[in-house]
């Protein structure tokens, strides 16, 4: 058993890998965002199923003693906090350059203090600006929003942690997780429930083409990153390697939920021309070598999950039942 910190912990991809870690028998100490109602985010299951093994800390990444208090004691660390959102970050920049960037330096020098074994930075694949080829870990940041320039910002300070100080960082680019507990504002979601409501499915551009992982795969590859050893200093690609259109999803979508469905362009849905990425793909060859991860949920049976989560009002299979 090892004890793992993870920061944004009661987010969509957080509250997965809280899940996987305590199934894997370890304990976890996790941070979620401090509110006066003492939300814990999508934790709720899993602090009764795991009493024992889960803390849960209310705080945030702005906050160095919150951090020092995360981490004192633990084996490893995932850092997933970050405000997350491109459209947002259009309105907000400021807000995504203090959590995303300066929320990272001070993770980074509270595991230099409390000398934690493994850092795993998530960052993302927006960070390349796409590409029309499978895009591998060498490939040339080129950031298209304030959101993804913060990303970047915040995993070359996790690097140069790494070089400078020889903190024990691992660096993560998850490509675009799905499922269960996504913010009803992101793309697959968001089409689910449109063509729930009714007869019309209002989309920006269809010819975007993106590599989607259902959000279980994703936690796994993050939780191998996390014990897997030999590993510091690396960049890692997540994802399947396949990339989807969002004409082709939407579709794949109305023919499980509405078939009588169509869909309509809408103006404000669309990112600023100059921003817009046509081709984001994994080469996923060193997650492979590194980490052993290969997905294990395909993209129909992910997409069937969702619906039904959807559907039952968020309700999500456990961790034994993700692959079957």
């Amino acid at each position: 058993m090892r004890a793992i910190a993870v920061t944004g912990a009661g987010g969509f991809i957080g509250s997965h890998l809280v899940e996987r870690l305590l199934e894997d028998g370890h304990a976890v100490r996790a941070l979620v965002r401090y509110a006066s109602t003492g939300s814990i985010g999508f934790l709720h299951d899993a602090r009764e199923r795991f009493p024992e093994r889960l803390r849960v800390l209310h705080g945030g990444v702005e906050d160095p003693r919150s951090l020092r208090e995360l981490l004192e004691g633990a084996d490893a660390a995932v850092h997933l906090a970050a405000v997350v959102g491109i459209p947002h970050s259009y309105a907000a920049p400021h807000q995504h350059v203090q959590t995303n960037v300066v929320g990272t330096l001070n993770l980074l020098e509270a595991a230099l203090q409390a000398d934690v074994a493994r850092i795993v930075h998530v960052s993302t694949c927006e960070v390349y600006g796409g590409g029309p080829d499978a895009l591998t870990e060498e490939h040339p940041l080129s950031a298209r929003s304030p959101y993804a320039a913060a990303k970047a910002g915040g995993e070359q300070l996790a690097l140069a942690y790494h070089r400078a100080y020889g903190l024990p960082v691992v660096v993560l680019r998850p490509f675009n997780a799905f499922g269960p507990r996504q913010s009803p504002r992101a793309f697959i979601p968001a089409v689910i429930a449109q063509a729930l409501a009714g007869p019309v499915v209002r989309l920006g551009r269809l010819e975007p083409r993106r590599d989607l992982s259902y959000v279980t795969d994703t936690a796994r590859g993050i939780a191998l990153a996390a014990l897997c050893p030999g590993i510091e200093g690396a960049r890692i690609n997540l994802g399947s390697g396949l990339s989807r259109s969002v004409e082709e999803v939407a579709g794949a979508i109305l023919a499980r939920v509405n078939p009588g469905a169509r869909i309509a362009r809408d103006a404000q849905r669309l990112r600023p021309e100059s921003a817009e990425i046509l081709e984001l793909r994994a080469d996923t060859t060193r997650a492979e070598r590194l980490l052993g991860y290969r997905p294990l949920v395909d993209f129909e049976r992910g997409l069937d999950l969702t619906i039904a989560a959807l559907r039952a009002g968020g309700a999500v299979p456990r961790a034994q039942e993700y692959a079957q």
